[in-house]
C-alpha cells in the first residue's frame, strides 16, 4: 500500500516506466558492443575481478537463474572469450577464466560503456550530478530492501 506522501502513484509509475524504457538496451539479447550483450559484459567483468570464478557462483553475482547464466555463458565460451575448466577433484564443478581475447573484449566494451556514461552524464547539470546519483542509489536501495522482504509483484 502506498503511504501518503508528496509523491503520487502516477509519478512513480512514470519513473519506473521511464527507467524501463531508457535501460531497455541493457536487457536485450542484442550485442551492446564488440558482439557482447550487456549481461555478458557483466559476466566478463565479474570474472575479471575474481580472476577465476566457480560457474555455480556466477548466477548469484548476476542475480539471475542458473539457466539464464548458462544461456549467457555459452556464446562467450564459443567465441573463446571465456575458458571453462573442470575441477579435477570434483568433476561436477567448473571454473571460468577470461582468455586473452576475453580480456581485450572486456576492455573494449568497458570503453563503450564509459563513453555512454560520459555522454549520459553530460545531459545532467554538473551541479546536480552528485545529488542525482545519490538519489538514484537511495531509490534502488529502497526497492531492493522491499524485494528482499516481500514476494508481491515478482
Amino acid at each position: 500500500m502506498l503511504r501518503e506522501t508528496s509523491i503520487d502513484y502516477r509519478q512513480l509509475l512514470e519513473i519506473f516506466t521511464g527507467l524501463a524504457q531508457a535501460t531497455r538496451f541493457l536487457r536485450q539479447d542484442e550485442a551492446f558492443c564488440e558482439g557482447v550483450t550487456f549481461h555478458q559484459y557483466l559476466i566478463l567483468d565479474v570474472i575479471l575481478q575474481n580472476k577465476e570464478l566457480k560457474m555455480a557462483d556466477l548466477h548469484r553475482h548476476l542475480a539471475v537463474e542458473k539457466s539464464t547464466t548458462t544461456r549467457l555463458l555459452n556464446p562467450l565460451i564459443k567465441k573463446k572469450l571465456l575458458q571453462r575448466r573442470t575441477d579435477p577433484r570434483d568433476l561436477r564443478a567448473a571454473y571460468l577464466t577470461l582468455t586473452k581475447k576475453g580480456e581485450e573484449a572486456h576492455k573494449n566494451v568497458r570503453l563503450c560503456i564509459m563513453d555512454f556514461f560520459h555522454k549520459t552524464m553530460g545531459n545532467i547539470p554538473e551541479k546536480k550530478t552528485k545529488h542525482v546519483l545519490n538519489s538514484v542509489n537511495v531509490f534502488i536501495g529502497a526497492i531492493k530492501a522491499y524485494a528482499r522482504q516481500n514476494t508481491c509483484c515478482r
